[in-house]
């Protein structure tokens, strides 16, 4: 007897309940979405207190110091969460828990090392960050060092995220970031009561980051303690020795993804600080507040999809890397495109209701940037899935192309149209990077299905 069809709806649940893989997947996203979600509205009332106390050039300027304290740490950083996740999930799955535990310890004294480079960098360039970025006054060189200590508190914090990642402390991590956002706030509501300045949001915004690093890498630390032994710091590097030049590969092509990421997204908001004004920075700030509420929810997706394919790919299981994925997508775009049909609805009166008129002129911004997000959205695994497949230099030498290109679009365009034209080219890179990615992925996915067949088959 024929089966009656399942209601799409129906159906779409079976997939992601019926699989193993998708459950796991899920749950701890779960967790991270619980947690990223609450600590969404925490920031979005974190930014509207500090929008209101400090006003349009004011809140630019916030953006501009916090910024640029991110973009130096990214210079030197290696992305360990990364290299950390890899590389104990892969000696943990042969059982070789000494090499696992040499990899944590090789990525957080690397990772240490990186910070106090880092940390010396943002001491030598904060007098001309203040002198030639908006509003170019070198009296704000100590804001720029006052925020810049949030380097030093992320001494081992990417390696610690990683190996909780790893051992599947989804939830944890999650109480700990609401933890973060949770007295941030609760510190800039009693500036915004007492009538605190700028240094005063600054130092609310210091106090939480730091708090969010000593707990993630306590956290990290005693893990490692129960998993590893006493005595797990002691595990030998010389263990590593067969597979030192995977390690400083994958490690050397993620440091430059990421340092071409600053150039091409995450150094927005220095670029249009050098050449335009505080109050464009405030318009644009405003809009990447926003769509920061419709990728936070899809960004723990990233990592536990990560965790997952990297296990499949360890044990050549290609079929359950294309359900993930697939799975993955339809997850991401069901959250996605209702929520930013939500925003185009509803994104004046929200503008108007949280952070004020002042600021309504960011939603034209915001209309432009939500193209991009939609892409990268629900193609969130277009970069991390040709890691563990041998190709982390794919998406650097993507990524520098695109570089090359946002960077020439910016000098052409950004000092005429301002915070409108950033957010058209951002768009533009995420649409361009995405796609070939994506493509380069199945490409590899069905080469390897050739070269290894799926066990599973």
């Amino acid at each position: 007897m024929r089966a009656e069809p399942q209601p799409p709806a129906r159906a779409l649940a079976r997939r992601f309940l019926d699989n193993p893989l998708v459950r796991r997947v899920i749950r701890n996203s779960g967790y991270l979405v619980s947690g990223s979600t609450i600590a969404a509205l925490l920031s979005m009332g974190q930014s509207a207190l500090s929008a209101r106390m400090l006003g349009v050039a004011g809140f630019g300027l916030l953006g501009i110091v916090t910024q640029f304290a991110t973009v130096v740490n990214g210079l030197t950083s290696f992305r360990m969460g990364q290299l950390v996740v890899n590389y104990v999930s892969e000696f943990s799955a042969r059982n070789q828990q000494q090499h696992a535990a040499a990899v944590f310890k090789a990525a957080g004294l690397a990772e240490i090392v990186s910070s106090l480079i880092a940390y010396g960098l943002l001491l030598l360039c904060a007098p001309l960050a203040a002198r030639y970025l908006a509003p170019n006054d070198p009296a704000n060189a100590g804001l720029y060092v006052l925020y810049g200590l949030i380097i030093l508190a992320n001494l081992m914090a990417e390696s610690s995220t990683g190996l909780l990642q790893v051992f599947n402390q989804f939830r944890l991590l999650a109480g700990i970031t609401i933890g973060q956002s949770a007295l941030t706030l609760a510190m800039i509501a009693v500036f915004f009561i007492t009538g605190g300045g700028l240094t005063e949001v600054l130092v609310a915004y210091l106090a939480g980051k730091v708090a969010w690093a000593l707990a993630t890498t306590l956290a990290a630390l005693v893990h490692a303690h129960r998993r590893w032994g006493e005595g797990w710091w002691r595990a030998p590097l010389s263990l590593l020795a067969e597979r030192r030049r995977d390690l400083v590969r994958f490690a050397v092509n993620t440091n430059l993804t990421t340092s071409l990421n600053l150039v091409t997204r995450d150094s927005e908001i220095l670029w249009l600080s050098a050449f335009s004004t505080p109050v464009q920075v405030g318009y644009y700030k405003l809009a990447l507040a926003i769509r920061t509420l419709l990728i936070n929810p899809v960004d723990p997706l990233i990592s536990t999809t990560y965790r997952e394919v990297t296990r499949e790919v360890a044990h050549r299981r290609w079929a359950n890397v294309r359900y993930l994925l697939r799975s993955g997508s339809l997850l991401s775009a069901a959250w996605t495109v209702p929520a930013s049909l939500g925003v185009i609805v509803l994104g004046p009166w929200l503008i108007a209701s949280v952070w004020g008129e002042a600021f309504l002129p960011a939603y034209n911004i915001l209309l432009i940037l939500l193209v991009g997000v939609v892409v990268v959205n629900i193609l969130y695994w277009n970069r991390n899935v040709l890691l563990p497949l041998g190709k982390p230099e794919f998406p650097t030498k993507v990524h520098l192309a695109a570089a090359i290109a946002k960077t020439l679009g910016i000098l052409a365009i950004v000092p005429r149209g301002g915070a409108v034209a950033m957010a058209a080219l951002l768009s533009a890179f995420y649409a361009a990077t995405t796609g070939i990615l994506v493509w380069k992925t199945g490409l590899e996915l069905r080469r390897a299905e050739l070269a290894a067949p799926d066990p599973l088959e």
